[in-house]
């Protein structure tokens, strides 16, 4: 029986239904559970180790169609098919951090801020279902995501810190994509563009002081304040593992998943994550009260994707809660239990309103950059080994530079 999909890396029996000329990236070959297979490949053929080759590369995602063979393990590849192409500057088979996190030292990094409220309060932009990576459609757009990170990273290269910049692939997930109008092959794309994009940022403004890892982003499969309908820990395996493979063969240093509602979902990302062979961090978002909005609280999700995984994540994250919505939670966990260690970043709201309020909000609210820094100082002072800080919703460049100046670079909280 003869099938086809996309398939992510390649072996000797998918390579051999590569056309003349194009250049797997070698990656392991994994069928997923829909059938689905990837190759991301370069065209024409570029030495494998030279990466700096200035030159113009086709990348091309190419969908292969294979078939069982009776008595035989595995597919036999029969042909292939072009899905999709674009142009870049780069090589997209090394990755710089990926196996030595720079982040897990004891310095300060940096992240943006809330990418999405800027766009839409401060650029006008029209982000339909809160999804950022739909402005790579056309160039204008993709210049607007350019010019949103450039500035982030400027604030760290200047202040001599090290940054993390996150794609802008939250929404760019199956169930999101289809409420787009996005096919699977163009998801693909949007996510391998993403990524691209933040290669050529790297390029521009990483110095030796100001380290710069490159994060895919993976958002949750429903709603980011309602758990709706929670998967087991397979199924959200199953969702999330396309996008984070071809996020991996882009050539991110780690994903990070935000605004995680539920245990089971990080559980699947972390899996999908470690079946790939990336770095992952988890993101929970939290309530007024301080717990997940499945009800959890943020020792017991830690503690439950720990032991579901075998502390599968690198780290785990806060995102889309204000500080005082949260502090108590980490208060609690100085007591005792070494789960508080393994959080290693905040990424907060501009405003204290809830998520119910924010989500029948109409305006901006974002807060006070001064106050909001003051609250990481304190945190910081309390939890040192919290150092991953960026902003979330209503935050912009302000409140990033605000808590770099005030969480000095080089690991030290200022007076």
């Amino acid at each position: 029986m003869e099938e086809a999909g996309t398939a992510i890396a390649t072996g000797n029996k998918v390579r051999s239904a590569i056309p003349a000329g194009v250049d797997p990236l070698p990656r392991r070959r994994r069928v997923d559970p829909d059938g689905a297979f990837l190759v991301s490949a370069v065209h024409p053929s570029i030495p494998r180790h030279s990466p700096a080759k200035q030159q113009k590369q086709s990348i091309v995602l190419l969908e292969i169609h294979w078939k069982h063979e009776p008595g035989i393990t595995g597919l036999q590849a029969v042909g292939s098919t072009q899905a999709a192409s674009y142009s870049t500057m780069r090589c997209p088979v090394m990755t710089k951090y990926r196996r030595n996190l720079p982040q897990l030292e004891d310095e300060v990094f940096l992240m943006d801020g809330g990418i999405e409220t800027t766009l839409i309060f401060h650029e006008g932009m029209e982000l339909p279902c809160f999804a950022a990576f739909d402005l790579l459609r056309h160039e204008a757009g993709t210049e607007t995501l350019r010019r949103y990170h450039a500035r982030h990273a400027a604030i760290a290269r200047d202040n001599g810190s090290g940054f993390i910049l996150d794609s802008a692939t939250w929404r760019a997930n199956r169930d999101w994509g289809a409420k787009l109008g996005y096919s699977l092959r163009e998801l693909d794309l949007a996510n391998t563009k993403a990524i691209d994009l933040l290669f050529d940022l790297r390029a521009a403004f990483e110095t030796a002081g100001s380290p710069m890892v490159i994060s895919g982003c993976v958002g949750p499969r429903g709603d980011g304040y309602d758990p709706g309908a929670v998967m087991s820990p397979g199924e959200a395996t199953t969702y999330h593992i396309r996008q984070i493979e071809v996020l991996a063969v882009a050539g991110v240093d780690l994903v990070t998943a935000y605004t995680l509602t539920n245990a089971n979902e990080a559980i699947g990302v972390a899996r999908a994550a470690g079946a790939v062979g990336v770095p992952s961090a988890i993101s929970f978002t939290l309530e007024t009260d301080g717990r997940l909005p499945s009800g959890q609280t943020l020792r017991d999700a830690i503690e439950t994707v720990d032991r579901a995984t075998g502390q599968g994540p690198a780290y785990y994250m806060i995102n889309c809660a204000h500080p005082t919505h949260f502090m108590q939670a980490l208060d609690d966990g100085a007591a005792g239990g070494a789960w508080i260690t393994r959080l290693r970043g905040v990424r907060a709201n501009a405003s204290r309103r809830s998520h119910a309020e924010l989500d029948g909000s109409t305006d901006l609210d974002d807060g006070d950059p001064v106050e909001l820094a003051l609250q990481y100082r304190d945190m910081r002072a309390r939890f040192p080994h919290i150092t991953i800080l960026g902003g979330c919703c209503g935050t912009d460049h302000r409140h990033i530079e605000r808590i770099c100046l005030t969480c000095a670079a080089d690991g030290r909280v200022l007076a």
